[in-house]
């Protein structure tokens, strides 16, 4: 029996997991979210697996301890242990799954050990296509993920590491396959996961593919699917891939008239420091093109990053002022948070000046800004108390 511990996090990642279980015939295996639950399973026939973000380390050792005692077999995955798989070998986890978990969890559970006790699924990637995008059987459902990776190396996310550099597709017609279920389950609106929803079917990423897109937004209309969010949560576009075909063709079956731009700063030398790939030009033709388009630009901004100077600061301050006025442009605030294995993770945690909690404040009250810096700034500094930075700061 493989027990998956939910939190409030790792929800997608589970699903995914359990769908890939569920596709393969195994049916040994449960979804736990409270921790107490997990002693009603005997120790000697289970094994309890996590999926686990850096922030959840701490909370995941805590009660790893315990069912050690316990004598639990008890396994980890997910973003944290890719990064630092001996590490959570060290810490007491029995094995440890690195990148793509769908055909490493089906090994696991067919009783497949590893060597090293580290499943590899960064070197074995797989297609998505062999997959579900959801775990029907168990009535548990998500947005659909239609790509995984990222051309880019931004360099405070780690998309690229954990899912890899080359875009992967799930196919139009695996989409509207599981879809076509879904909505006969009563699941008519559809959202997506991808790390730049205009890039779909894409051969480098970002020039839209408008083909497959309408293909795919027409075969979910064609299904009987009332609401598509497409553009939008929980996936952004880059600004390269925002264009006047891509927004008049997704307009025709969309019901989102807002988008979610990631642009991330308003200094051209921080955008090159954070290796985003495009300039405020870039961005800002983005924005005008949203806006004579009809949609609402709704622009992700990081703020607190440990090497901007007081004029990036401003810098970034006067942008936002900038597009709200020009464009209407919402803003989505997140506060730096460095992630073990990324470039920028030297630096440490975010820090937010006065200024910063000022302005935000400022622009928030205003119904301008929204999101969850503060959190976000309390979550990195947790994790640097972590001894699981240690390493990676040497």
């Amino acid at each position: 029996m493989i027990l998956f511990r939910l939190n409030r996090r790792n929800r997608y990642s589970i699903i995914a997991l359990t769908a890939a279980l569920e596709s393969r015939g195994v049916k040994e295996y449960d979804v736990v979210p409270s921790f107490g639950d997990i002693f009603s399973y005997k120790p000697s026939s289970t094994t309890v697996a996590y999926s686990l973000m850096t922030f959840d380390v701490e909370e995941a050792l805590k009660e790893l301890t315990i069912l050690k005692e316990q004598g639990y077999t008890v396994i980890a995955g997910g973003p944290h242990p890719t990064a630092d798989p001996i590490g959570m070998l060290n810490a007491g986890f029995d094995y440890v799954f690195t990148g793509d978990g769908e055909q490493t969890i089906v090994e696991y559970a067919s009783g497949k050990r590893p060597e090293g006790r580290i499943f590899d699924g960064l070197s074995n990637r797989v297609n998505l296509d062999d997959f579900p995008p959801f775990n029907i059987a168990r009535n548990m459902y998500m947005p659909i993920e239609i790509s995984r990776g990222c051309p880019f190396r931004c360099g405070y996310c780690f998309t690229p590491i954990i899912g890899g550099g080359t875009m992967r597709y799930r196919s139009v017609e695996v989409i509207l396959k599981y879809a076509k279920v879904g909505v006969k389950r009563g699941r008519k609106i559809a959202r997506f996961i991808a790390s730049n929803s205009f890039g779909y079917m894409s051969k480098n990423g970002v020039q839209p593919n408008l083909e497959k897109i309408e293909e795919l937004l027409n075969g979910l209309k064609n299904l009987g699917m009332e609401e598509i969010y497409f553009g939008t949560f929980p996936s952004d576009v880059r600004p390269e891939s925002v264009t006047h075909e891509v927004l008049r063709l997704i307009k025709k079956y969309v019901k989102n008239r807002t988008l979610i731009i990631g642009i991330q700063t308003g200094s051209e030398k921080v955008l090159k420091i954070i290796n985003r790939g495009h300039s405020l030009e870039d961005a800002e033709k983005a924005l005008e093109i949203a806006s004579l388009e009809g949609f609402i630009p709704h622009v992700d901004f990081i703020f607190g990053f440990p090497f901007e100077s007081d004029e990036d600061v401003e810098e970034t301050f006067k942008f936002i002022d900038r597009i709200v006025k020009k464009y209407k442009a919402k803003i989505h605030a997140h506060t730096f948070m460095p992630l073990p294995g990324t470039p920028l993770f030297k630096y440490g945690p975010g820090r937010l000046t006065r200024k910063h909690l000022k302005v935000l404040g400022s622009l928030a009250s205003k119904g301008i800004l929204d999101g969850y810096w503060h959190k976000q700034q309390e979550l990195s500094l947790k994790a640097a108390r972590s001894i699981f930075w240690k390493p990676f700061l040497l």
